[in-house]
């Protein structure tokens, strides 16, 4: 299976929790194949996205592939950053300029526009199936500095109250059990060995 990223925190997430997965797949990740184009993600969804991605590739290699699309919602801010959230502040996907942004958007809504959550949507596809899509959310608050040295992306500016932590002052086992990707693949584990049984993948 190809893992279709280049971006480590996020790399190593999904091998912590494909461990727990007793399947004989070996994990790729695009750093394998550098002849290939990054897929331009062109959707207005998440789950768009992530499906471009996944049949894209899948369509190129003829291997299995897992995709996914992540970010961050904001209520008070009409959905910002939403699927532009890894180039919020611009091409460069620099995490400290995007979450400066966030705290500048910010910056004179009330508290209880603070809320905001994050959304994981995985697509695993083949060339020829139906992909399996799974979506998980994680709901916290958006706090006025940052916070925490642990994990990427807005990690540090999302508090999950009922832990009086931020993400990037988690564990990385602490922020799996709470995150948005860790309740997306939560429900891959289920799914993913029935679909590729289902498809004789495996």
């Amino acid at each position: 299976m190809i893992i279709a990223t280049h971006n480590k925190g996020k790399l190593h997430e999904f091998e912590l929790m494909f461990k727990q997965i007793e399947l004989n797949l070996p994990l790729e990740t695009m750093a394998n194949y550098p002849e290939l184009d990054e897929v331009k993600e062109t959707g207005k969804t998440f789950e768009e996205n992530a499906r471009l991605k996944a049949e894209t590739i899948a369509q190129l290699t003829n291997q299995i592939v897992l995709a996914d699309d992540s970010g961050l919602v904001i209520p008070g801010l009409n959905g910002e950053p939403g699927v532009y959230s890894a180039r919020y502040s611009g091409d460069d996907h620099n995490d400290y300029q995007n979450n400066l942004k966030v705290l500048e958007q910010l910056a004179e809504r009330s508290p209880e526009n603070r809320e905001a959550y994050f959304v994981s949507c995985i697509v695993v596809s083949y060339l020829g199936k139906e992909s399996l899509v799974v979506e998980g959310r994680a709901y916290g608050e958006i706090l006025d500095e940052l916070s925490g040295d642990q994990g990427f992306g807005y990690d540090p500016l999302f508090y999950v109250a009922d832990q009086d932590l931020t993400f990037a002052q988690m564990t990385t086992e602490q922020k799996n059990a709470l995150s948005h990707r860790g309740a997306a693949i939560k429900k891959l584990r289920e799914l993913l060995p029935k679909w590729l049984e289902a498809n004789d993948l495996i």
